[in-house]
């Protein structure tokens, strides 16, 4: 279907952050598959833990335990919220589960979004997601959202079930919210029985220099949702949960087919080895700062926190194209006058510098 405004580029292979085309072009990635590749195209850790896993076993269903997916489901309650994991296979599905666990909690509530926030495509998530051009053509949306800027105190009362918000805002341009917003976010949800969820489909797994962006932002939510970076390329979601919320969906609320079968959650657990090392988190920091320093030496003005970031430019379609044919660096437009620019945490200084001269090259 005519869903994908696509580039004329097949690509066929990719090691780190490079891919080579169907002619044997080489190019320098910078965006991984939207913040997906998040150690790089085929890391040799999470090609072998794929390999290994899909010669023992593939899949079971839900109604059984597999060793990956529990030990999936610990490390990343132990090492964010500590409470209770809900695995699904993407990031749109990790927000449904954190909808659905809300309105449980607090039947008929309402629930309270950004204007900017992209939650995904499916009914729940895109009622989540107030842009017009997206969720016009699909009304009627699914009811019970509320709306709030990024500037005006939230509009939370004793009918609100929960807050969901991006910590930085992704599809939107790269805006990162407030932490004195997403303080009041966490009083005002205390305050009124509400949960607060956040949303690190794309800012969390290392992509900001902190497992999770909150860890660094002094705000702690009740829920949370991940996905993109967490399988390195397979698809995964996780919606997961403080302890005092992990028994609030019982059996039968919800379900998946095929979340959290044994080979994804091996390359999830492949992908965590590697994220969680302290010194690639604070690579991470540092070329980050690099990155975004070599981009304001070339005039842009640029925003956004570690590997999680964008600059202004006018046609940015035109220019990410030109990006892409002419200097053979993947990059993308998250709107007329948005680059956006999502390396893997792995990329090196050298990368950096050429991405960089690349871009020049196009300004020139």
């Amino acid at each position: 279907m005519p869903t994908y405004l696509r580039n004329p580029v097949e690509f066929v292979r990719g090691v780190g952050t490079r891919l080579w085309d169907d002619e044997d072009n080489e190019y320098l990635d910078f965006l991984t598959g939207i913040s997906v590749a998040q150690v790089g195209h085929c890391h040799p850790h999470v090609v072998e833990a794929v390999r290994e896993q899909a010669g023992r076993l593939m899949h079971v269903g839900n109604l059984y335990y597999t060793e990956p997916g529990m030990r999936l489901a610990g490390r990343l309650s132990e090492q964010s919220l500590g409470g209770k994991v809900f695995l699904c296979n993407s990031g749109t599905e990790a927000i449904e589960c954190a909808i659905k666990l809300a309105r449980r909690h607090k039947p008929g509530g309402d629930l309270v979004v950004l204007k900017g926030g992209f939650h995904g495509r499916t009914m729940g998530a895109l009622s989540a997601t107030p842009d017009d051009t997206k969720q016009a053509p699909f009304a009627p949306l699914v009811p019970g959202f509320r709306v709030a800027s990024r500037e005006s105190p939230l509009p939370v009362d004793q009918g609100t079930a929960a807050v969901i918000i991006e910590p930085i805002q992704g599809e939107s341009g790269i805006h990162p919210v407030q932490p004195e917003l997403l303080a009041s976010a966490r009083e005002a949800c205390d305050a009124n029985g509400a949960l607060l969820v956040f949303d690190e489909i794309q800012c969390g797994m290392g992509r900001t220099g902190t497992l999770w962006a909150w860890q660094q932002l002094g705000v702690r939510p009740n829920l949370m949702t991940v996905a993109k970076g967490l399988g390195g390329g397979m698809p995964i979601g996780a919606c997961i949960t403080d302890p005092a919320h992990a028994d609030v969906l019982r059996p039968g609320d919800h379900g998946s087919t095929f979340a959290g079968g044994p080979v994804i959650c091996a390359a999830a657990n492949a992908v965590l080895d590697v994220v969680e090392d302290p010194a690639v988190l604070r690579a991470v920091a540092g070329t980050g700062e690099r990155l975004a320093a070599g981009l304001r030496a070339l005039g842009l003005e640029v925003r956004g926190l570690g590997l999680m970031l964008a600059f202004r430019a006018d046609d940015a379609p035109s220019l990410v194209r030109r990006a892409l044919l002419e200097e053979r660096l993947v990059l993308n437009a998250t709107g007329p006058d948005t680059v956006r620019l999502l390396p893997p945490l792995t990329v090196s200084d050298d990368e950096i510098d050429d991405a960089v001269r690349r871009i020049g090259a196009l300004l020139a």
